[in-house]
């Protein structure tokens, strides 16, 4: 047995076998077995998604060029388009997705890269910095309409539509007052410090140390009462307007030569606001556009309801569904009401596959009358719950509309399953806004493009069969 780093007679000889067998390893440069290399990509599942990805038109929808001035891009555009659906193919953080392409031939290929061994990538900043000029360049209903004109031959039923809506969460702590509120104070105190260096002072007077101790002393509670929590709610609102004050008076003081960043302003804006919420929260007002993370300050709670989990903190998408293919209708980090995006859900579609939607399965809360006097006045058969007289053939529309909403149920929440666990939107890691955003667009289409590719390969082997 192999225990404790000792290796045992049988894996021993294992070893031997192999090293003393002669076995051949090809170790030429894919330079110089190309097609070799070429033809193993192609057959591999990403060599598949690769094959049905319309290259030329998304890197269009993108605006996407080569520049023509300094030195060249490591990626072309298309290889850019290529790297952010590996990250969610794969999974990986950008340092790992960097080491992978830097050793795997299939992941450059897709990229359309040659990377040598003796000078491998070692900058990962470089996806980051790919995401952020993708997500300025976004635009989901042009991309998703070259998408679905491309795969329209491997989607049926397009006059059918399905339609749900999500929450995509964001990677954050879970939001309090407490934590927010110290969090404001502990950004404000260290940029105190910055700035009291270039004035070679003395720092101002105040209880941080003393809130600090006191800070930590409550987070280590197990069981926090509400009269604890009020209190150092009240301690660090009136220690974050304290300390507001001193850093303006701080600023003040600074010789005109001196500059602070554009970051330090609209963070510091961020926390102005934050404490004004938070002593309208405190008072028992209430407050429209609440900030939950001085980070992140376009996230937003969404409530959702769920016996698990009531209040989400992420983008909310409604989602329309044809033949199992998922598109965004629309995207807001801000709550929204789904139940009055069902008319826009039914000509974005229409708009995607240039085709008439014929059924419609929604939830309930998009069974308004508005929503039901157009499907009837267009003709379109839905899932509702029947309102007034039944028709003669009710039994058989009752049976339709069982159908539909069964449909619905599993593969719409199937495909949201399918998405957060095996395409990086459980949690989404992005930084900024626009990037959250194209971080969902490439997992919910790469979720769709490796779908597209094994309905394409079933398809192929269908025709060689009936060939043969």
């Amino acid at each position: 047995m192999a225990k404790f780093g000792v290796i045992s007679f049988q894996t021993m000889t294992k070893i031997h076998r192999i090293f003393g067998s002669g076995l051949q390893i090809n170790f030429n440069s894919k330079e110089e077995n190309f097609n070799l290399y070429w033809d193993g990509f192609i057959n591999s599942e990403l060599g598949k998604i690769y094959q049905i990805i319309p290259w030329a038109d998304l890197v269009r929808s993108f605006n996407l060029k080569r520049s023509q001035r300094g030195r060249p891009s490591i990626f072309s555009p298309e290889g850019k388009i290529a790297l952010m659906i590996l990250k969610q193919y794969t999974g990986l953080s950008d340092n790992l997705l960097l080491q992978r392409l830097n050793s795997d031939y299939q992941f450059q290929f897709f990229c359309g890269v040659t990377i040598p061994v003796e000078n491998p990538l070692k900058n990962f900043k470089i996806i980051s910095e790919i995401r952020t000029e993708l997500g300025n360049n976004l635009d989901i209903q042009l991309s998703q309409k070259v998408l679905a004109q491309h795969w329209k031959p491997y989607i049926n039923d397009t006059n059918v539509v399905l339609e749900d809506a999500t929450c995509y969460e964001t990677w954050m702590r879970y939001p309090t007052s407490v934590k927010l509120l110290w969090e404001s104070n502990e950004w404000i105190y260290q940029h105190m410090k910055l700035i009291n260096k270039q004035l070679k002072g003395r720092m101002p007077r105040n209880r941080y140390a003393d809130q600090k101790t006191k800070y930590l002393s409550y987070s280590k509670t197990r069981k926090k009462s509400v009269k604890k929590t009020r209190k150092r709610i009240k301690s660090l609102l009136y220690l974050l307007e304290k300390m507001l004050g001193q850093i303006q008076e701080m600023e003040d003081k600074l010789p005109s030569i001196v500059s602070l960043p554009k970051m330090y302003y609209k963070r510091r804006s961020v926390i102005e606001n934050v404490l004004q919420q938070q002593q309208d929260l405190y008072e028992g007002k209430k407050v429209k556009g609440q900030i939950v993370s001085i980070d992140k300050s376009y996230i937003r709670p969404i409530v959702r309801g769920k016996e698990n989990k009531r209040v989400e903190f992420g983008a909310k998408a409604n989602i329309l569904q044809v033949d199992g293919i998922n598109f965004i209708e629309y995207i807001s980090f801000d709550a929204f009401n789904e139940g009055t995006r069902l008319v826009n859900s039914i000509l974005t579609a229409q708009t995607l596959f240039n085709t008439k939607t014929r059924i419609v399965g929604a939830d309930r809360i998009y069974a308004t009358n508005a929503n039901r006097r157009y499907c009837r006045e267009n003709g379109i058969f839905t899932c509702f719950v029947r309102k007034g007289r039944a028709a003669s053939d009710e039994p058989v529309r009752e049976h339709v509309r069982a159908i539909i909403n069964k449909e619905r149920s599993t593969r719409m929440e199937g495909a949201f399953g399918t998405q957060k666990n095996y395409y990086t939107l459980n949690k989404v890691k992005a930084r900024t806004k626009n990037n959250e955003i194209l971080w969902i667009f490439f997992g919910i289409h790469t979720a769709n493009a490796t779908e597209i590719a094994k309905r394409k390969f079933n398809n192929e082997q269908v025709e060689l069969k009936k060939a043969g």
